[in-house]
């Protein structure tokens, strides 16, 4: 199954995966007649009776000097072909998984961390890289040459190459067993890189936090503890792995001294000649040095299995979310309508996110979601764009399920502006564009007017071709946040979410913003999610949210008199407190 999944991302390079073994085994036969050449030249050359000796030795050495060439050429043509296939499949890799990802729900996304997705693209996908060169050129090329030299020392004397069969059956015993120990460590390897990973992510995402708070010794501290974890455990693989090496080269040794004097007895006895003593020899540093290559490339294959199930765990996930088999392209109207909703993040969880949720919101009009931190307002949301998919119950946009709609329209027609606001690198209007591809200048310029993002971004020297930089930390929150909100509206959509989105932005702008949106889209559904009261006291209904059930809905002035929570949040920012996140309160 697992060679099945990261098989097929060989395609583009098949021809570069078949030509280097070709030219792998090549090498190895030109390698392989050069010591029999060589007994040629010492037994009919040297030690010959020709008269002719030097012209004899003269050919033999052309042979030679052909194969040897033949060999350079073979090497050099799989190193190339080995380097393309293995590189293109590491790219074919890595763009599959990216796709992958990017089908994903947020389920799916919470499944894995960020951290372990970027080891998986990278140190993962490296590791399989270099397996693959590996397979490619020495699981070709040790076995050939295994299989050749055997078979060449049993031709010239059977009794002699009975020390290779010892030696390499000795030396296959002890490599099994170090490999079965070494796996299991290269598998909590990648784990612990995923925490290295973590670790670094988060320092630098939050680095202005972290020298705010002078916590630079604590974070280094975390970042050791992390990177002496992975040490501790490489090394406990490489004792492992190096302990083969002078046990190989023990039994290297031994087999040239045995080969030594069994042959040198067999030279005096008549059953052995001199050319054929030094062809044994050599055969016998091609064996074992293809054995210690072998050994190699199997410690490859075990770091690289762990990598490629990794990697396998993420080309084989499937989206929760997938389109129905006829899906419908065409939302009506913003109309919304929650039935007897449950939802919970987790299948086995005690207690659901939301609990039995029932609303109906007409198209265009504005309604504001207010409460406590932890109330689930995000989770309810995030249902209409289908995000995620209820556990129970049924939500509807323009009078139709959200799960019988086609994903892509669906969402193009539900605009979101999240908590967490993110720009990209390149220019403002390359962000703005982000809505909608094809946005005239003029329709971002507009866009951002109503957004009150216009004054600021023209006061730039570069005014909309100014460079934002990654996650856009050369503006402020209040600025970042309006340009969000302008992308949105570019999409043009029928149903407009601001999830806390106007959080940065001072309390005139946020009236601007929301005088802009009434007056201009006048046809958009907008639910504006905020702990504000300023933010929300002007929508046509406002729904309090508590611990995942509504609490109330009505108008701001029928809340302050008939709902305890929202009275109690009004209360506190209107009289100075402002600290509504307890029980009961906001």
């Amino acid at each position: 199954m697992m060679i099945k999944t990261l098989g097929v991302h060989i395609r583009g390079f098949v021809r570069e995966s078949v030509m280097t073994p070709i030219f792998m085994i090549l090498e190895v036969i030109m390698e392989m007649l050069i010591p029999i050449l060589m007994a040629m030249m010492i037994d009919n050359g040297i030690n010959g009776d020709s008269e002719n000796k030097m012209g004899y030795i003269l050919m033999i050495g052309g042979l030679m000097i052909i194969c040897a060439a033949l060999a350079l050429f073979s090497g050099a043509m799989g190193a190339i072909y080995g380097a393309k296939a293995s590189a293109g499949f590491a790219r074919n890799l890595r763009q599959a998984m990216f796709e992958r990802i990017q089908t994903f729900s947020f389920a799916n996304i919470d499944k894995y961390s960020t951290a372990g997705l970027v080891t998986r693209m990278t140190t993962d996908v490296t590791n399989l890289q270099n397996a693959y060169q590996m397979i490619l050129r020495i699981c070709f090329r040790a076995p050939v040459t295994l299989i050749v030299a055997t078979t060449m020392t049993m031709i010239i004397n059977l009794r002699l190459a009975s020390v290779y069969l010892i030696a390499v059956s000795f030396l296959s015993v002890i490599l099994v067993f170090v490999l079965k120990k070494t796996r299991r460590y290269f598998t909590q390897v990648f784990e612990k890189y995923d925490e290295l990973n973590a670790s670094v992510q988060e320092n630098v995402s939050s680095i202005r936090v972290v020298k705010a708070f002078v916590r630079e010794d604590y974070e280094n501290k975390k970042f050791n503890r992390a990177a002496n974890n992975l040490y501790r455990l490489f090394v406990r693989a490489e004792k492992m792995i190096v302990s083969v090496s002078p046990v190989m080269m023990l039994t290297m040794y031994a087999s040239i001294i045995a080969i030594s004097w069994f042959g040198a007895n067999m030279i005096v006895g008549g059953d052995l000649t001199t050319g054929e003593l030094t062809s044994m020899l050599t055969y016998c540093m091609n064996i074992l040095m293809s054995l210690m290559m072998l050994a190699f490339i199997f410690v490859m294959i075990t770091m690289s299995l762990a990598s490629a199930k990794r990697i396998e765990g993420v080309l084989n996930e499937q989206s929760t979310l997938t389109n129905p088999e006829n899906p419908d392209f065409e939302v009506k109207d913003g109309s919304i309508d929650f039935e007897n909703v449950y939802f919970s993040y987790n299948e086995t969880a005690e207690k659901p996110v939301l609990n039995n949720i029932s609303l109906s919101i007409k198209s265009g009009e504005t309604i504001g979601i207010i409460g406590g931190t932890g109330s689930s307002k995000t989770s309810l949301v995030n249902l209409i764009g289908r995000l995620y998919d209820v556990t129970g119950g049924c939500v509807r946009v323009g009078g139709k399920d959200v799960r019988t709609y086609d994903l892509e329209t669906l969402r193009d027609e539900v605009s979101v502006v999240l908590q967490k606001n993110v720009l990209f690198s390149g220019t403002i209007y390359d962000n703005l564009r982000w809505g909608n591809e094809n946005a005239t200048e003029e329709e971002c310029r507009r866009a951002c007017e109503l957004a009150c993002a216009d004054e600021f971004i023209s006061a730039f020297p570069d005014g909309y071709n100014t460079k934002i930089e990654q996650g856009g930390t050369n503006v402020s929150g209040g600025q970042k946040q309006r340009i969000c909100i302008a992308r949105a509206l570019l999409k043009k959509p029928k149903i407009l979410i601001l999830d806390d989105s106007t959080s940065a932005v001072d309390t005139a702008t946020d009236a601007r913003i929301r005088k802009a949106f009434a007056n201009e889209i006048p046809n958009t559904t907008k639910i504006i999610i905020s702990q504000r009261i300023s933010s929300v006291e002007n929508a046509d209904r406002i729904i309090v949210m508590d611990d995942g059930c509504i609490s109330g809905v009505g108008t701001h002035e029928e809340l302050v008199k008939s709902n305890a929570i929202y009275s109690e949040i009004y209360a506190a920012q209107t009289g100075g407190s402002g600290d509504f996140d307890r029980k009961g309160e906001a």
